[in-house]
Order: C-alpha cells, then structure tokens, then sequence
C-alpha cells in the first residue's frame, strides 16, 4: 500500500491543524487495504483505487467530510476500475463524493448496487456520485424487484453517471421517502445517461421513481434536470412521480416507449422537457394526475403512445381515493407546451365506474397543436368542463374535437438552430414553447470517459462465416462466432447430433438446397443472451428420436434476464411427428422475447403447437413475448395450435403482447385430438391483435379473451372456410365487445 500525507496550513499566523488542513491521500491495491483505511477517514481524504478488476468488493464509504473537504473515494483512472461479481457500494455520513467506478459483469448481493445508506439510521448528507456507470448488472432473480441507485437521506447528488441495460423488475434509480431524514430531500439528478432499458413485460419498470404511494403525501423537492432518456422501454412509466414539490425540467426523452407520470403527490413542476418519439411504439410524453401540477414549456414530436402511454394525458381520478389509486386532477396548470405529430392527446383517461372524478379547477392554455395527417389528436373520455381551454391553437385540422379555446388555423412549420420545430407565423410566438429551449444532448450526459453501447445488436451485421458438412463443424462455428455474426451452410444435408446453444446474436442461413436434421430431443435452446435468425433452411424431423414432446426450439429451462429475438425467414419446417407433441417453439418461464417474427416459411405435418407462449400463469402481468408477428406462411396440417400467448392479471403497465397475423394461409391447424384448447389459436390477454387478411380452411375456433387496459383488436378481410366466425369475450369489464370484427367472409365447402 502507498500512502502520501498532505499537510497545510490554512493561514499563516496559526500553527494549530484542525481536522479540514489535513487531508491523506491513499492509493489502495487490494479489498484488504481498503477495508484498513476505511473506518480512518476523514474530512479532505482521498482513496485512490488502483485500476483493475475488483471482484465480489462491498464498498462501504463512511465519515464526516465537510463543503471544502469532502471524503472521496475515486477511481486511479476513470473507468479502469471494474466491479464485477457481487459488489455494490453503500455510502452513509456527510459529504462523501464516489467517482469514476464501473460496474459491469455481475450483481449487487443487496437491495442495490449504489446505496446512500447504510441502514435505515445510517443515511448519506450531501454526498455525490458521479462519472459512474452500471451497465447490465443484473441480478439472478429477475422479478426480484432490486434497484440499481438507491436515494436516501438529504442534499445528496447523483450526476454525469450512466445506468444501461437494467433487464430486471425493480427501479433503475429510485428516491426513497421512507422515513423523516429522506424526506424534503432536496436531491440533485442531473446529466446523467439512462440508456436503453428493455421491455420487462410486467409492472416494475419504471426507470425513475420519486418517492411511492405510502409517503406520496410528501414533499420531496427533488431535483431532475438535464438528463438523456433513451429507449428507456422498461414499462408504461419511465419516471414515476410519487411525491410532491419536484422539478422535472430539460431532460430530453428520445425513443422511449412509455410517459413521464405525476403518479401520485402535488404540486410538481414538469418544464422545459423535450420528447423526440420519431414514430415508435408507445412512446408517451406527459401523464397528469393529483393536484397542483404545473406543466409548462414541454416539446413533444412524433408520439405514437395512447391511453396511460399517449402523448399526453389528463386522467380521472377516483372520488375519496385511497392514496394507492388515482387522486383526482385538481387546478393543474398547462401552459405553453408544443405538441407536433402526437398521434392521441388524451383528456379524462381512465375514465370508468372507479375512476370517475373528472378534472377540476384546470387550465390548458396557450399551447401549439399540430399533426401531418390534419388531425388535432384530442380525445375525451368523460366530462372535461373542469379545464379551461384559453388561447391555443392547432394547425388546418379539418374536423376539430374541441373548438372553444382551441383556434384552428393554418401555420408552416420551421426547424430551428435548437432541433424544434416552430411556427413561421410571428403572431404566433407565444404559443408553444418558447425559442430559448435548448434540448439536453446525449454527448452532454454521463461520464466524459464511456462510450455509450448500441442498444440492441441487429442481426447479421457481423462476419459471414462459411460452415462445411461435417460433424460438429455447426456446433464449432456457434462457439466461435460473436454477436452479429452469420453462419452459412454448405448446400448439401447436415445432420445435427448435439443440441445447439445460442449464447449470442447469431444468423443461421442455409443455400438452395440446405437440408438440417437433428438427433436430439431439441435442436436449438435459445440461452440468456442469445437470439436466433435462421433463413432459407429446409428443417425436419425425420431423424429426431421417437419420444413425445420433441420441439424444435425453446429457451433455456432456468429463467432468464436478457430479453431474445427468434425470426425465421424462408425457412421450411416439416415432419415433426415422430412421435405426438412436437412442438416448434416452446418459451421459458420467465423468459421474455422482444419479438418473435416468421415470415414467407412453410410448416407442414407437425403433431404439436407451433408457439407456445404461455409459461406465465401466475396472473401478474408477466407475459412471454412482446411483438409475435406472422406474415404471408403457410400453415398446414398442424395438430396443435398455431400459437397459445397468456398474459393474466388485471395490471395496467405493460405495453404488450402484440400480435400481427396478415396475409397467411391456415389449413387444418388444430384439429389434432392432444389440442386441449380446442381452438386454432388461444389469445389471453393480448393488450393489440390485427388478424387480417388470412385464409383460414377446416380449422377451430379462435379464443380471443380481453382482461384490461382497454385492448384493441381487429379481424378483418380473413376468409374463413368450414371454420366458425370469430368471437371475441370481455373477461373483466362490462359493456359490447370492444374487438373490431369486419369485411371477413365466409364459406361452407363439402
């Protein structure tokens, strides 16, 4: 261990050293010398850690530093300094400053990986972190519900650090009100990355919270400002307010599936905040709940988002609500917010029997409307009298929702120096946001050291690697390739022996006349971290063993934490039937698919299921796949179902499943006596369905059941023939049937 001793003194005529004139500096090697020091510190000392990789190392920094000469521990080099294993970092005393660590490779063995506690008495006071990363520490326990930053105490500050990847329920960074010395914090969150979060599949997403129901009653003055929000998918709520007093302003959202929610608390300030949407799915701009909420100066551009995700919402709330529900929206202020091509702006949502306290004493004033498409976006559910419209104005919509205070004119539209789009017209400058809006920038946030990953790694964007007929020579190109790569086979028959693990993003592509078989129960298991493409490859069963239960491809038995694609394209499965339920793809408990896609492939005399989505059956939200789509396949002689997708419960915070069923031809699927649910296909739960235009011959019925979260459904231009029409069932809610079933037709064939 090195050590310096840095004295001086403060001035010249005194000769006595208090605690803040000495400062020692000590550069530590191993977790050893660092637990020498530790219980030495204090005020203006510095821990140096030496660069390398620190494993399984549980950081606890503790002391009273002062402003003018805090306790730090840092990095010898900024992101040199790897914890991996099972390290976290839990601070407690007062002015403690942590820089430039990077955790990577493992898990925090506690509720988080960077704390500022101890215990529920031992909290941190104007302490920092920053130039820090987290970046895919992700826990066993997928639905353990840990968070990565953990909030506590007063004046502390979390700042120009990055936290990507979090795949698992629990939030990213969360502010915790509970107990008094966490309350009326006043903390600071500001210049941070957080990347890319993808899709849980259930509740418990949320990338930030402020504060939960239990203490949503209180203020928090927290501070978020500055910060890059991108591909922030985890669930309906990217930052969940749940306090009062905060200020949320200049951060910019880019791509984020999901809505910055006033959950719960009062009087928050949201101002100053961009949302580039750029057409995605579900992203959301702003959801207004509970009372004296101000939301002033926001831009949003290119939302697709609607109901609880829209682009933005005023809800109902629920008269004499419990504090765990909706309050009612009460004098909420919003003023001057730009709104260009946000498909569903959203007054009253939620509105039903519950939720019936429509917004009081409210204003929506001088904002700016405009969609390419000449819509205004305005949707009401329920009774909006309690919201004054003043002096906004939406551009040439030729059937407008809401006339009074609402003029509809016509503008063009200019990108300025800024990257927001602005009016041309003068007369209209105070409508909208305001000129001097700068967006945060992404090159603006997070450590100067990280580079900042691509979220997802498409397929076949790697090396093309040539795979000869030979045994084993598909099982060693699978170990040696890397993410992105493409595996093509020889053009000839090969025979596959082993089970082939995907670990990795990989691309299996055949030629003319590339033929696999396979001699194992499975031939492909997708494992955490893989993902599957497999294109213009005849695939069959004649060489499987002679054993029920046979499937093609399936996940990993052990639940898994990073979400995986499966996409086969001109692909030909045929022959699974050496023996009754061979199935082509069977998910995983708690595995979770971003997207499954078959496209121009052919199944054929297969005695099982092809999808079998429906692992989760625990009715908590939790589903299989996000996006299945199925598009122009030829589906025959099936004796199983085409697809079994399950999502239960009555949440109200998942996105998904999607399911896009166009243009396929279905002939004898599900007719097979093994079929329990007698049905061609079964679909619980399925927050969007678009069945269209399919052929459908000698097959079941379709099961289509809505739980909640008004689902939509449409089938339409399908020709069914010696099949039964359509029927869709509301399982939970009463009222018609919401599923939009038109232009289909229908033939009895002898």
């Amino acid at each position: 261990m090195k050590r310096w001793l840095v004295c001086f003194l403060a001035g010249f005529t005194s000769l006595i050293l208090t605690t803040e004139t000495l400062a020692t500096t000590y550069k530590v090697g191993t977790i050893k010398e660092y637990e020498n020091v530790a219980h030495t510190l204090s005020a203006g000392d510095t821990v140096v850690l030496e660069n390398g990789i620190w494993k399984n190392f549980k950081i606890k920094l503790s002391g009273k530093g002062t402003a003018t000469a805090p306790i730090t521990l840092k990095a010898e080099t900024s992101g040199q300094v790897i914890l991996s294993g099972q390290s976290n970092i839990a601070l407690a005393g007062h002015y403690l400053v942590v820089e430039g660590l990077y955790f990577k490779d493992g898990y925090s063995p506690t509720r988080s990986v960077i704390a500022f506690n101890q215990s529920k008495t031992e909290l941190a006071y104007h302490s920092r972190v920053t130039q820090t990363v987290i970046e895919n520490f992700n826990d066993t326990e997928k639905f353990g519900g840990a968070y990565w930053v953990e909030m506590n105490g007063q004046f502390n500050r979390f700042d120009n650090n990055a936290l990507i990847g979090k795949s698992t329920s629990g939030v990213t960074l969360a502010v915790r009100l509970n107990n008094e010395n966490s309350q009326q914090n006043h903390h600071r969150i500001e210049h941070n990355y957080f990347g890319y979060r993808p899709t849980l599949g259930s509740n418990g997403g949320e990338t930030l919270r402020i504060g939960t129901s239990h203490f949503s009653l209180t203020d928090s003055f927290t501070q978020v400002t500055n910060n890059y929000f991108e591909k922030t998918n985890g669930e309906v709520e990217i930052i969940s307010v749940k306090s009062g007093k905060n200020t949320i302003s200049n951060n910019t959202f880019y791509e984020a599936a999901g809505t910055l929610t006033l959950r719960h608390g009062n009087g928050n300030t949201i101002k100053n905040n961009v949302f580039f949407g750029n057409g995605k799915p579900h992203t959301g701009g702003i959801r207004v709940i509970n009372g004296d909420q101000v939301v002033k100066n926001n831009y949003h551009e290119g939302l697709t988002g609607h109901r609880f995700g829209g682009g933005f919402s005023i809800m109902n709330g629920v008269p004499n609500s419990r504090i765990n529900r909706y309050h009612q929206v009460d004098n909420a202020k919003i003023s001057n917010n730009t709104f260009i091509d946000v498909d569903y702006l959203q007054f009253a949502v939620g509105s039903d029997a519950e939720r019936s306290a429509v917004p009081i004493n409210s204003e929506f004033s001088n904002n700016l409307i405009s969609h390419s498409q000449n819509i205004d976006g305005i949707k009401i559910f329920d009774d909006i009298s309690g919201i004054a419209f003043s002096g906004n104005v939406v551009n040439k919509v030729s059937q407008q929702t809401l006339a009074k205070g609402i003029e509809n004119t016509s503008f063009g539209l200019k990108r300025a120096e800024n990257g927001l789009l602005y009016p041309n017209d003068s007369a209209l400058a105070n409508k909208g946001v305001s000129r001097d809006l700068t967006p945060t920038k992404k090159q603006d946030t997070g450590p100067k050291w990280y580079t900042k990953p691509i979220a997802v790694i498409p397929f076949a964007q790697g090396k093309q690697h040539h795979v000869a007929n030979e045994d084993g020579a598909l099982l060693n190109a699978i170990k040696l390739a890397n993410d992105g790569d493409v595996l093509v086979l020889s053009n000839t028959h090969h025979v596959v022996k082993q089970t082939l693990s995907i670990d990795k993003v990989l691309t299996i592509q055949g030629q003319a006349n590339t033929k696999l078989t396979f001699e194992r129960p499975t031939l492909f298991v997708i494992e955490d971290g893989g993902s599957l493409q497999l294109q213009k490859l005849l695939i069959t069963g004649e060489d499987a063993p002679d054993s029920a239960g046979n499937v093609l491809i399936r996940n990993t038995r052990m639940p898994t934490n990073t979400n995986y694609r499966l996409h086969l394209d001109q692909v030909t499965i045929t022959d699974l039937d050496v023996n009754h339920s061979f199935h082509v793809f069977d998910s995983g408990y708690r595995a979770f698919a971003d997207h499954i896609k078959i496209t121009n492939s052919r199944f054929t005399n297969i005695t099982g299921d092809i999808l079998r989505l429906n692992k989760e059956q625990d009715d908590l939200g939790i589903y299989n796949a996000e996006y299945v789509t199925l598009t122009d396949n030829h589906f025959t002689q099936i004796q199983g179902t085409l697809m079994n997708v399950y999502r239960g419960g009555t949440d109200e915070s998942t996105f998904g499943p999607h399911i896009l069923l166009t243009n396929n031809d279905i002939t004898e699927v599900g007719q097979g006596k093994r079929n329990k649910s007698k049905a061609v296909f079964t679909l619980h739960g399925v927050q969007v369905t678009n069945i269209e235009q399919n052929s459908f011959t000698n097959t079941p019925k379709m099961i289509i059941e809505h739980t909640v979260a008004e689902p939509k459904t449409v089938i339409s231009g399908n020709v069914f023939i010696n099949t039964p029409a359509p029927q869709a069932a509301e399982l939970f809610t009463k009222g018609p049937i919401t599923a939009v079933i038109e232009n289909n037709q229908f033939k009895t064939l002898k």
